[in-house]
């Protein structure tokens, strides 16, 4: 079982909404200072200032790559993991090339994951020599169990570091089925991140103990207060 501070570092603090004003992403940043969260998700745009209010603290500036969709060009794609590693982001959250994959073209994907995760982390080697994590959305919603198994497996053997459900764009996002497919092709050592409508602490433990590393949330602050490690263990039958 986590402590609260072990839970509340599995959290993604994630703002990704149009309408975001530059207060709101301040808020962001400072209330994941305060709860000592992961990471905190912002647009491209916002990466800089996310960057100079983070500094000096335990979260991590991240970004989007190919969001929503991820019909961008591979060319747009690694353009736009080259800018955001140099514009301070730690983690990328990259959507792929979803209508490839449907469309059987496995080659294509293969080599827009392969070619990103290298770009990204060679751009953070020269930055601050620090790797990037890069975490790669498969947007389970759109896809059948084969073709899940299959960016599973091509993410796994480019050596990104996470396979993420969702982008919470779509009609639907993580469910506890999806974790454990994805679990079980990456492996116990690959991250595993779940989002999309994750709202109460509730769902995120039933993400966690199906094999979801992280917690990708625009709740992030509820999750966690909502978070008693002792109800949770009596919950469970657990408590010695």
């Amino acid at each position: 079982m986590f402590t609260k501070e072990q839970f509340a570092k599995l959290m993604d603090s994630t703002l990704l909404k149009p309408t975001a004003t530059k207060e709101d992403i301040i808020r962001l940043c400072e209330e994941a200072i305060h709860y000592h969260f992961a990471t905190v998700v912002v647009f491209p745009y916002w990466l800089p200032l996310a960057r100079r209010v983070l500094q000096g603290s335990d979260v991590k500036p991240a970004t989007v790559v190919g969001f929503p969709f991820g019909a961008n060009s591979k060319a747009v794609k690694l353009y736009e993991a080259r800018n955001a590693v140099s514009n301070g982001a730690k983690e990328l959250d990259v959507v792929i090339n979803i209508s490839a994959l449907k469309s059987g073209e496995r080659g294509v994907v293969e080599s827009e994951v392969r070619e990103i995760v290298d770009t990204a982390r060679l751009t953070g080697m020269t930055q601050d020599a620090k790797g990037t994590v890069v975490k790669f959305i498969i947007e389970c919603y759109y896809l059948t169990d084969d073709e899940k198994k299959i960016a599973c497996e091509i993410i796994r053997d480019a050596g990104a570091d996470f396979v993420k459900t969702s982008t919470g764009t779509a009609p639907g996002g993580a469910t506890v089925e999806d974790i454990r497919l994805i679990r079980n092709i990456v492996g116990p050592d690959m991250g595993v991140k779940a989002a999309g409508g994750i709202r109460t602490t509730e769902q995120a433990m039933e993400m966690l103990d199906a094999g979801a590393s992280r917690i990708g949330t625009s709740s992030a602050a509820a999750i966690v207060e909502g978070y008693v490690p002792e109800d949770y263990l009596e919950s469970a039958g657990r408590r010695k």
